[in-house]
């Protein structure tokens, strides 16, 4: 059995842009993915990707994916922000929990995309 590919920076930014009423725009050095509140930021160097989660929601996949999840080391990990490192997450986990952050950001799945939105 052959171990999973890392996952990378154009994963996160693939699998956000295909949620529906996502838009990319730049966040401070960072690129962050927004529905009505920003869900995710991916940094320049790609290594990492921050989601914002419930804190009861960053509890569990912290504790169920501990190699690969951590709290943001700041205030903003008391609020929920999880820092994701890409080569040690496998791509469906990834899914599964961006697509979480991505509801508790306002998403909706019936949602069209807004026009001109690539």
């Amino acid at each position: 059995m052959t171990a999973p590919a890392p996952t990378s920076a154009a994963d996160v930014r693939r699998l956000a842009l295909s949620l529906p009423g996502t838009t990319e725009a730049p966040h401070f050095d960072r690129a962050a993915f927004r529905a009505r509140r920003i869900f995710a930021t991916l940094p320049r160097d790609g290594t990492t990707a921050n989601l914002r989660l419930s804190p009861e929601d960053q509890a569990h996949w912290c504790a169920l994916l501990p190699a690969a999840l951590r709290p943001v080391p700041n205030g903003w990990g008391a609020r929920g922000w999880t820092e994701v490192l890409l080569d040690r997450i496998e791509l469906v986990d990834l899914e599964t929990i961006l697509q979480r952050a991505w509801l508790d950001a306002g998403g909706r799945m019936d949602e069209r995309p807004l026009r001109g939105a690539t």
